[in-house]
């Protein structure tokens, strides 16, 4: 009885602990990039930190966003429900004005009714705030992800026995800046600097247009690879704000106690891809590390999307119903207070459109994970186009719901000088 006594003892106290172990998430996520870095097989791209973090991590090789469009993946991703649920059809800023329905309750909210402090730093892109809500918002410039990382440093320490949700997300790589007047060609600059400059405290990396590697889906044209050794040298920034980042986790201590994921919102901004529901639209880069597991396969090759990592965030933090599919929590499935007179989106909703898929991390061959839905409606506001989507390991399905109208373009993937080279043939 004795030995039986301390058995269970011992298994309870282990259990104990574990249950109690802390649990921080940081989220980082990137703007307009492909599964572009060493890991994934890039030998050109210069990512030594994204690299090092992969062969600590599990890499997804079917990771789909659910749109490519900025604030409406994002909205699936804060929320584990599909646009047509969430209400954020389209771009959040200016004239565009598309907002997720007061009622959603987004991820922050209820990782924070679980018991968590969280902040945002960067590119939020999404609204309204009651839906989105963040207790601490850290100033930082999107286009500096090391700078961005060091504002992160206090909350990151802070003496507080609450585990803490960080989401992180940059401007980078996405267009913008202007043009490379240097260049013939004149491509868009990506968030760099003109004339070759580097950011203070970062270092440039350049490419020789020569080197990189051209997609199969875009054409091998001189404007092509200016843009594309444009698009590397933001992403190798980028890469920089991923090591200083987990070098501040590491100082604190909180690096083994944290799970660490690395995406993008969707695909590059290319013809054929950003604003499209094709595979270089949807495919990203997944990289996610949980230090709480043993075994870390180098590859995951279940068929993951962005309604599954709402789920997931949630069962890490011990708050998830896998049965029911949603949260724990007793207030979770109140919905949020709708403004007065606005009777939109759903009644009421109990569950999340996607799965935690946690608990197949530590697999390389999962099965039941072999199928994604996807959807695109607006990008921007002129932009209405519906497409919906069922992939699996086979085929895919694409129903332009609306086809009989012209397919329209996003006004910066029209302006760019890769698209127009083509255009003027």
């Amino acid at each position: 009885m004795r030995q039986l006594f301390l058995t269970l003892f011992t298994t309870w106290a282990l259990a104990a602990s574990v249950s109690a172990a802390p649990k921080n998430i940081v989220f980082f996520v990137v703007d307009d990039m492909s599964p572009d870095t060493g890991a994934y097989g890039n030998p050109v791209i210069e990512t030594p930190a994204l690299d090092a973090l992969a062969k600590d991590s599990t890499l997804f090789s079917h990771a789909f966003a659910t749109t490519a469009s900025c604030s409406a993946s994002r909205s699936v991703i804060l929320t584990g429900l599909h646009n047509h649920a969430n209400g954020q059809y389209g771009h959040q800023h200016d004239f565009h004005g598309f907002e997720s329905w007061a009622k959603v309750r987004g991820l922050p909210i209820l990782l924070e009714e679980s018991g968590y402090r969280t902040a945002q730093i960067g590119k939020l892109h999404v609204a309204p705030q009651e839906v989105y809500r963040f207790q601490t918002y850290l100033p930082g410039q999107a286009r500096h992800p090391v700078s961005m990382a060091d504002n992160c440093r206090e909350f990151i320490a802070a003496e507080d026995e609450r585990p803490f949700f960080l989401y992180f997300a940059t401007s980078d790589p996405h267009r913008g800046g202007g043009t490379d007047k240097t260049s013939p060609y004149r491509p868009d600059l990506f968030g760099n600097l003109p004339q070759g400059k580097a950011r203070p405290g970062l270092k440039r990396v350049n490419y020789d247009p020569a080197e990189v590697i051209v997609p199969p889906f875009l054409s091998d044209t001189p404007e092509t690879r200016a843009e594309l050794s444009h698009y590397y040298t933001s992403i190798s920034r980028i890469d920089q704000g991923v090591g200083r980042l987990i070098e501040l986790l590491k100082k604190a201590g909180k690096w083994e106690e944290t799970l660490f994921v690395f995406t993008a919102d969707h695909g590059m901004a290319f013809s054929g891809a950003k604003t499209t529901v094709y595979e270089p639209g949807l495919r990203v880069p997944f990289i996610v590390r949980n230090p709480y597991l043993d075994q870390r396969p180098a590859w995951n090759h279940a068929m993951v999307s962005f309604v599954d990592i709402a789920p997931t965030l949630l069962d890490f933090a011990g708050g998830y119903d896998a049965v029911k599919g949603f949260s724990k929590h007793p207030d979770s499935r109140r919905l949020g207070r709708p403004r007065p007179g606005d009777n939109r989106g759903p009644k009421a909703y109990d569950r999340f459109h996607g799965r935690s898929f946690l608990p197949i991390l530590g697999q390389t061959e999962p099965e039941g994970w072999d199928e994604i839905g996807a959807s695109h409606t607006f990008h921007e506001i002129q932009m209405y186009y519906p497409m919906r989507v069922l992939r699996d390991r086979q085929f895919k399905l694409i129903w332009n719901v609306a086809y009989k109208q012209p397919y329209p373009f996003a006004s910066d993937l029209w302006a760019a000088t890769s698209w127009q080279a083509q255009w003027k043939k």
